[in-house]
């Protein structure tokens, strides 16, 4: 029998991770917390010998700095994640989430408490270099129809970002995603447009960051977007609309499964976990990508009305709108040459450089000119929003056709 992590005890400890039980000796009842110090501290209960600590499931190997007194009887108190001067005792993990094991046959993990999911580095090549996402499109032509679909969206209106540091009415900014170790066991996930899903089981943790989750992170608001990245699979997996069951399993509105070393697009009038049928973490703008001073690829963005029509690369729309001058789901757009970008931080100038070189696509219906990104506690929310100086008259549409090798393919041609 396959050990499976996911049963929610008493909501008085909502925070805590049970997994179905194999064994009456399991460790039970996680709670982590920061102190006032920045310290972060674990309990525990129902512990056996000695537990140990970790950010992945699988990996829980690092031993508590205090063991010899925070843990007896039993149970775990005040337990540090390393010593003074140690990084990893304050350096709250991207996830959020601290891991126990312990001599027993189970497991459980912790959210921290007052902690806002960040970045974190993604094991794998996001998509191969030739992928259309990772394509450079700064010499390709304005398409003809670049400034009527502009104008559609907005020539007066700011461009957006969705996303920073946070929290923002107690809600993390941005769509968070969450790297799991290979050995993060599925649980089952259901859909309400299962039709066009892919069906099964996602590697999804049961204390995981939710776009829009506050307080409580894994009940999201908004689209509750979950991502998922896979390591050693280098697998994708993202759901809408993501809600937890009581037994641990998900459910969401869409879901799909993406290999991150493949070109392959979903089936065509088939969605995923964005309107237009596309994975959304490509398009991400991540702030470790900023921090090294080069994004390489393009960013994903939204409308408030779209048309009832889809291009290449995306595989599905969501509108009843039929007037061509709507822009259809897909385009690329990207900010025109002759914008001066030179007064902007060299932060702002590393997204805008992308934007010039990469643009952006139309990926879901939302707020005008609204580009998305992963949240992190080092994003600068001020400087940020400078970039809201840019209007859509700043941009144009690209025609991309000349890159299509294959319709159902993300294979970018030369």
């Amino acid at each position: 029998m396959s050990r499976t992590r996911g049963r929610l005890p008493l909501a008085a400890v909502a925070a805590a991770l049970l997994f179905p039980a194999t064994s009456a000796v399991a460790v039970t009842h996680c709670k982590a917390k920061t102190l006032d110090d920045g310290t972060i501290v674990v309990s525990a209960r129902d512990v056996v010998g000695t537990p140990t600590w970790g950010t992945r499931y699988g990996n829980e190997v690092t031993a508590f700095d205090n063991e010899a007194t925070c843990i007896g009887a039993a149970s775990a108190s005040g337990c540090t994640l390393a010593a003074v001067g140690m990084p990893a005792r304050t350096d709250e993990p991207a996830t959020c989430v601290v891991y126990v094991a312990d001599g027993g046959s189970q497991a459980c993990s912790a959210w921290i408490k007052r902690c806002y999911p960040s970045s974190d580095p993604i094991p794998c090549q996001v998509l191969p270099t030739d992928d259309i996402w990772n394509t450079d499109v700064s010499a390709l032509p304005p398409d003809t129809m670049s400034g009527t679909w502009v104008a559609s969206i907005g020539n007066t209106a700011p461009l957006h970002p969705d996303f920073g540091k946070g929290p923002y009415h107690n809600q993390s900014i941005g769509i968070p995603y969450t790297v799991v170790s290979s050995a993060q066991p599925p649980v089952g996930t259901s859909f309400l447009y299962s039709d066009e899903s892919d069906m099964g089981s996602y590697p999804i943790p049961f204390n995981v960051a939710v776009e829009g989750g506050g307080s409580h992170p894994s009940k999201g608001r908004g689209d509750a977007h979950v991502l998922i990245v896979q390591e050693g699979t280098c697998s994708l997996s993202e759901v809408y609309a993501a809600k937890r069951g009581s037994d641990g399993s998900w459910h969401g509105g869409s879901g799909a499964i993406f290999d991150l070393g493949s070109d392959a697009l979903r089936t065509d009038t088939f969605t995923s976990a964005d309107a237009a049928g596309l994975p959304i973490l490509p398009g991400l703008v991540r702030y470790d990508e900023v921090a090294a001073g080069e994004i390489k690829h393009a960013i994903r963005f939204t409308a408030e009305v779209t048309q009832k029509a889809h291009v290449w690369p995306a595989r599905h729309d969501a509108s009843s709108n039929t007037d061509p001058n709507v822009p259809p789901m897909g385009i690329r757009v990207r900010l025109k040459n002759t914008v001066d970008i030179s007064g902007f931080s060299a932060a702002n100038q590393v997204i805008l450089t992308a934007l010039k070189k990469y643009g952006m696509m139309l990926a879901d219906n939302g707020a005008n000119w609204f580009i998305s990104g992963a949240p992190d506690r080092r994003w600068d929310d001020d400087d940020l929003h400078q970039l809201t100086t840019l209007h859509g008259s700043d941009f144009e549409v690209v025609d991309v056709h000349s890159l299509m090798t294959d319709p159902n393919s993300g294979k970018a041609g030369p």
